[in-house]
């Protein structure tokens, strides 16, 4: 995790992280050797466990963590770092966080199979919980994990994707489970549905601002600080926010000349093209103002809390990550 986010997010919950991190390498432990290997390669680039992290400091916002907020806290990443693992084979990805991927050391068939095998272990971690409305979340989130993913291959093939649009597949594939994560951890130490809702609506904004910064830095990154080569989403044909905006500037044979571009596998010159014209028709400012203003409103969903470090940990990780380099 990053030093600063760190300082700003664990600290206040660093006993809770060290119970947190227990229960989810034992939840993760098999019999087979080579499952085992491949879950402490992933494990050496953890990256920034950032829904876990807010999952507890949600359940400290409210209460006092309990066996299932750590439960709730692993599951959330299990599901997590399984997504990526498939996200890397679909995307033929070479790098994660600066790292080989898995599927580069091991193959498709080994990552999508350990990707597999986190989920199912998520499944057990879910059984534990013994509550129905954790499970109903659960569930409802990993249904909209997937749809989200494939929305976004469907609309990057017909390149149609409308801002609209976007928020939805969005809200799906990235801030579904950042609103879970904080939601399971409120649920885990109270029964108050006012405060379920607003961490649930806090978490919702939160991963929406973080795809949104994600879109940003695959356009203005780098590969040393994004783990990945920028403008890595532009050559998959993902279409980010940035993008969506620039078409909506462009008259149509300009337009569809990118959408061509992009078709066919865009090359380094076009590729620094597309980059300039998204910075020149105001992509880069218009994502930013999106940025502030979710920010502003996932601020507003704390309001009802009173001040507390945990709070204060909540919005500064808010901030962090509207301005986040990696």
């Amino acid at each position: 995790m990053n030093a600063e986010l760190d300082n700003i997010v664990t600290s206040p919950i660093n006993d809770y992280i060290i119970r947190f991190e227990k229960v989810y390498t034992q939840s993760l432990h098999s019999d087979v050797k080579l499952i085992n290997t491949i879950i402490r390669y992933i494990s050496r680039k953890k990256g920034k466990q950032l829904r876990p992290r807010l999952c507890l400091l949600s359940a400290k916002l409210c209460g006092e963590p309990t066996e299932n907020t750590y439960r709730a806290a692993a599951l959330i990443e299990m599901i997590h770092v399984a997504t990526l693992i498939h996200d890397d084979v679909v995307d033929d990805a070479d790098l994660r966080r600066g790292w080989p991927s898995v599927n580069r050391v091991w193959k498709n068939k080994l990552s999508i199979l350990v990707g597999d095998f986190m989920f199912s272990k998520a499944l057990t971690n879910m059984i534990h919980l013994k509550d129905f409305d954790a499970l109903d979340i659960l569930s409802s989130t990993a249904q909209r994990l997937s749809q989200g993913e494939i929305q976004q291959i469907e609309k990057a093939i017909k390149k149609n994707m409308t801002e609209e649009v976007y928020y939805q597949m969005v809200s799906d594939k990235t801030a579904s489970l950042f609103s879970a994560a904080c939601k399971l951890g409120v649920m885990t130490v109270t029964e108050d549905n006012d405060k379920r809702e607003a961490l649930a609506k806090f978490g919702e904004k939160f991963g929406l601002v973080f795809q949104i910064k994600d879109d940003l830095l695959d356009i203005t990154g780098n590969v040393e600080g994004l783990g990945k080569p920028a403008g890595f989403d532009l050559k998959k044909n993902i279409l980010t926010l940035p993008l969506i905006h620039l078409f909506e500037k462009l008259d149509s044979s300009d337009s569809k000349r990118v959408k061509r571009q992009l078709r066919n596998h865009v090359k380094k010159s076009e590729l620094k093209e597309i980059r300039m014209l998204i910075e020149n028709h105001g992509g880069i400012q218009f994502a930013e103002k999106q940025i502030d203003r979710l920010s502003k409103e996932a601020q507003d969903e704390l309001n009802i809390f009173p001040d507390s470090v945990y709070k204060d940990a909540l919005l500064a990780a808010l901030t962090f990550n509207s301005h986040r380099h990696n």
